[in-house]
């Protein structure tokens, strides 16, 4: 049981000590970490797009699912 408690403090100590180098580190630069509305959009645009595409593409091959046994 010592070693599981020893274990857990140094587990939860290294947490605290990351959390505080980060808490730290977003008030010396507060401006970390920002994502711009573009970067969003581009983002989804390009996932629908994917979707869409994989979506298109899982239609056609049921569709002539059939015809394209023989092959």
């Amino acid at each position: 049981m010592k070693h599981t408690a020893a274990r857990s403090y140094r587990a939860v100590r290294w947490l605290a000590t990351r959390l505080e180098d980060g808490l730290k580190e977003a008030g010396r630069r507060p401006d970390r970490g920002d994502i711009s509305i573009t970067t969003v959009i581009i983002w989804v645009a390009a996932v629908t797009g994917a979707l869409v595409i994989a979506g298109t593409i899982a239609v056609v091959i049921a569709k002539y699912n059939g015809n394209l046994a023989g092959i």
